[in-house]
């Protein structure tokens, strides 16, 4: 069963038990403390940490703080009632607290608390399943904290728990290595500063990710290492998560009594703590479960009580699991009629969840954030540009202070080899950064978000979510791309595929596009240049086929001639290249395709490694009546390294 809003929760959760402070003890902190009100976090933690449960203390001491006019006091209150509530589903009067305790920490100038007061912020939202608001305040908490001149250690731990959330967020999109990588990074700053609420975090994440992904074996071992951290800080809401984890994982692996038994532990913890988050998701599991064992009536109190408590307070991913796994036991049990009832439910609920995370996200956050760090990789490769420039006016200078020492003939020969060296680097960087400007083209982004546009505006609304789903792929495998200078053929062809599938609506489907592999070939071990086929297919496209009226075609087939070589064709059924020169001579706006310049260079660039350079062949076809049956363009990829040569 998913449970990804409760890894979502996890990722900023702190559940400890209250200490057996009374009001006496809290009144003569105050007064030990003669009217000199803490500043540092560090410091007032220690002092109040004993109340964080005691939400009576916790209002007095924002009460004594604000007439004290000590705002850091009075902010660290704030977020831990912000807590409780959070704890006890009352997620409004959470987000006050929080921002109440952000707005505090602003006016006093204290980083610490307001990247604290952001992550808290964020949790909530993201607990409330409203995935862009909670993507925004992490991200403004890990910029702040990465602002600061000195990175205290509750910075350093706020920079985690960031990273988490931002791995959290990939989650959602089911991008998993690169969530287990964000929690990689996580664990490091948790295992340097020894906190283990922190290790059991990000180890019950990394579970998560493993469990997704098929890895059950691994996914039991880190969600056990996540348990075993819980119990040595007694966390009852860390137990509750693991338990529910360790027994989904038992469901998979059908051992289904011992995925009852930790489950129902777990529901009895749940019940204790109140927290109605946990409640729905214990009942949703029993009932899962006791569904396998056939204990189909218990399943289905269970399974409707988990309905319940999650329609109550608008936990909409775990009403999804329940609506599901009641559609599986009215199925089972050949109610067809209700079965369906659920199901349709289901799908309602999961396709409104889909378009609030995923078409806000595509719009909102793929552009906006990615697209500023593929910019960012643009400014980086220019300043390496820069260096590469400063390394060659400092070269020459150390050439000059040589030749007093050695011979003028070896000082030249040096110095021309070394100006030679900084010149290949500089060509590199400045084809890399071309190809990354190349490869957003903004003409086809806004043309597919335009058509993806009238599909919604025709209230065609699966062929608008099929889209952008291959949109929002496509995007992403673009800026996952950029940041390599070479990928797996199986993964350039699946890109391919995508850029293929969004083109084609602009050619209302008109287009028949195939892919053929030789058996034999293994293309997830072949590495070819990140998207270097790109720029054929858009070339068959525009002019081979934007002119004809039907009878569309494109074949891409991968076969091998001998061992040093893997071939690539791209054949098209279209006018033909003399057809297609003459109409663009006669356009006013003529089309040219500056990235296969780009892609020539590149190939060259990435030939060097190996014993032979690639190869391209072009050929015109025609019919026995010289009439034009397209164009076929083949790429000879070389595959034979010479450990010799260097790029």
């Amino acid at each position: 069963m998913p449970f990804l809003t409760g890894m979502l929760l996890f990722g900023a959760v702190v559940s400890l038990q209250a200490q057996n402070e009374k009001p006496s003890d809290f009144e003569s902190i105050l007064q030990h403390m003669n009217n000199s009100w803490p500043k540092e976090y560090a410091a007032i933690d220690e002092l109040f940490s004993g109340f964080r449960n005691d939400s009576l203390v916790l209002k007095s001491l924002a009460n004594r703080a604000s007439k004290a006019h000590a705002l850091e006091v009075e902010s660290y209150a704030f977020n831990k009632l912000g807590e409780i509530y959070r704890n006890r589903s009352f997620y409004e009067t959470a987000l006050e607290m929080h921002k109440k305790a952000q707005k505090l920490a602003q006016e006093a100038h204290n980083i610490e608390l307001e990247v604290i007061s952001l992550n808290m912020i964020g949790v909530v939202y993201r607990r409330m399943d409203f995935i862009k608001p909670a993507l925004d305040y992490h991200k403004e908490a890990l910029d702040l904290a990465n602002s600061a001149e000195i990175t205290t250690p509750e910075l350093k731990a706020s920079i985690a728990v960031s990273q988490n959330s931002m791995g959290n967020v990939y989650l959602t999109l089911k991008q998993y290595d690169l969530a287990i990588e964000q929690f990689e990074k996580s664990l490091v700053i948790e295992n340097q500063t020894g906190n283990r609420l922190g290790l059991a975090i990000n180890y019950h994440n990394l579970g998560y990710a493993d469990e997704a992904k098929g890895l059950l074996d691994l996914a039991l071992v880190n969600y056990k290492r996540s348990l075993d951290y819980n119990e040595q800080i007694d966390s009852e809401v860390g137990r509750v998560i693991c338990y529910n984890s360790i027994g989904q994982v038992y469901i998979k692996q059908k051992k289904y009594k011992e995925a009852k038994t930790i489950i129902e532990e777990g529901l009895k913890k749940a019940l204790r703590l109140g927290d109605q988050y946990y409640i729905s998701y214990a009942y949703i599991n029993l009932g899962w479960v006791q569904q396998k064992l056939g204990m189909d009536s218990l399943a289905e109190i269970n399974l409707k009580k988990g309905l319940d408590v999650s329609g109550t307070y608008g936990l909409k991913t775990s009403t999804v699991d329940a609506h599901k796994r009641l559609a599986d036991l009215y199925k089972k049990n050949k109610d067809y009629e209700a079965a369906l009832n659920h199901y349709e439910k289901a799908v309602e609920l999961e396709n409104t969840i889909f378009t609030e995370r995923n078409m806000q996200y595509v719009s909102d956050i793929i552009i906006q954030y990615e697209n500023e760090a593929k910019n960012n990789q643009i400014i980086q490769l220019a300043s390496e540009n820069e260096l590469v420039k400063s390394k060659l006016q400092r070269n020459q200078t150390i050439f000059w202070a040589a030749l007093l020492v050695l011979a003028i003939i070896a000082g030249i020969m040096i110095a021309i080899n070394r100006n030679r060296q900084l010149s290949h680097e500089k060509q590199i960087i400045t084809l890399e950064q071309d190809m990354l400007r190349s490869q957003m083209n903004p003409h086809f982004i806004f043309n597919s978000l335009n058509s993806i546009k009238l599909y919604i505006i025709n209230n065609e609304k699966e062929n608008a979510v099929y889209y952008l789903n291959k949109f929002s792929k496509f995007i992403r495998k673009i800026l996952i791309a950029s940041t390599e200078k070479e990928i797996s053929l199986e993964d350039e062809l699946d890109t391919m595929q995508l850029y293929m599938n969004i083109e084609n609506i602009r050619f209302s489907n008109e287009i028949s596009f195939t892919v053929h592999v030789e058996p034999g070939i293994n293309t997830s071990i072949i590495k070819v240049p990140s998207l270097i086929l790109q720029p054929f297919l858009e070339n068959a496209l525009w002019h081979g086929l934007s002119s004809k009226k039907d009878n569309k075609q494109i074949e891409l087939r991968v076969y091998k001639v001998d061992n040093d070589f893997i071939n690539v064709s791209i054949t098209d059924n279209g006018i033909g290249r003399k057809a297609s020169e003459e109409i663009n001579h006669g356009r006013v706006l003529k089309r040219k395709s500056v990235g296969l310049a780009i892609t020539k260079a590149r190939l060259a660039n990435f030939s060097k490694r190996f014993t032979t350079d690639y190869k391209m062949d072009i050929e015109d076809m025609y019919d026995a009546d010289g009439k034009s049956l397209g164009t076929k363009v083949i790429v000879h990829i070389p595959t034979s390294a010479n450990n010799l040569k260097t790029a």
